[in-house]
């Protein structure tokens, strides 16, 4: 707007700063997405709660999104990238034992297992994956690539001759022991089922 100067008042929006804006709306309504698949499932969770919780209208979401399916899949990416940047970043480190096993021990943790709406994707929306659209069933099998991959690269850096075979199967037995555990009601029970897997999990890597 001019402001009778001839020039251009602080009240015209820049460009750099709508974008900014912009990149910061989307980026919160992800972040509710992800908390809302976690807690509630994909399926149950309306495009009015999440823009509600991320305290915009729903008017507009399509500012940022052009479907459901698209929020829903783009959420997936983000859980993933939210919740294993730094264990991924972190694969080139000197000591690829000590990354392991502290990606071991804080997946088979109370603490993981009690933060539901920060944990990890896979046991969230395994059991209802097969339900969704063709683009979230996509970025979920890619995010468990990109896990499986970097703790394959970990064990292969160890030593480990059966690395391929051995990391899908930890991530396997590892998202199924987080999920029986969040099932389980008795604190103690839960417990102890963690600690009985992050033992044997370690157990089959070589760590003691």
């Amino acid at each position: 707007m001019d402001d009778g100067s001839g020039t251009m008042s602080d009240e015209t929006p820049k460009p750099n700063r709508t974008r900014q804006k912009k990149a910061k709306s989307r980026e919160r309504i992800l972040q509710e997405a992800a908390s809302a698949i976690r807690m509630e499932s994909a399926d149950r969770v309306s495009v009015a709660t999440i823009m509600g919780r991320a305290g915009m209208t729903v008017g507009g979401f399509y500012a940022h999104f052009a479907s459901k399916d698209e929020l829903l899949a783009m959420a997936v990416r983000h859980m993933f990238e939210e919740r294993y940047s730094a264990f991924l970043s972190r694969l080139d480190h000197p000591d690829a034992t000590h990354v392991l096993s502290q990606f071991l021990d804080t997946y088979l943790s109370m603490r993981h297992r009690d933060a539901v709406e920060r944990g990890c994707p896979i046991p969230a929306l395994a059991g209802e994956i097969g339900r969704l659209a063709p683009p979230v069933r996509d970025e979920f099998t890619q995010g468990i690539d990109r896990l499986v991959a970097g703790v394959n690269q970990l064990l292969v850096r160890m030593g480990r001759e059966d690395a391929d075979d051995l990391s899908a199967s930890l991530i396997a037995e590892m998202t199924g022991a987080l999920a029986l555990s969040r099932a389980q009601p008795v604190m103690e029970k839960a417990e102890a089922m963690l600690s009985a897997s992050r033992s044997l999990v370690r157990h089959r890597v070589g760590l003691q």
